[in-house]
């Protein structure tokens, strides 16, 4: 797995930081649907493998 450091789920910075994307990338993953994510309040959750498989989906297409 990558980046082990990490907690299996993610807030948006983490997540930022995951990808080594900025703010607007990271809102525009989210709301596409090509991650799964859930939100408590307002706050996004976003699984850390969700985001591994989306990483790979990526890998493959290539």
């Amino acid at each position: 797995m990558l980046f082990r450091q990490y907690d299996d789920i993610l807030d948006l910075k983490q997540f930022m930081e995951y990808l080594n994307i900025g703010r607007t990338t990271a809102y525009k993953l989210l709301k596409s649907g090509e991650i799964n994510v859930f939100r408590i309040g307002k706050v996004y959750k976003i699984p850390r493998k969700s985001v591994d498989e989306f990483i790979e989906k990526k890998r493959h297409k290539k």
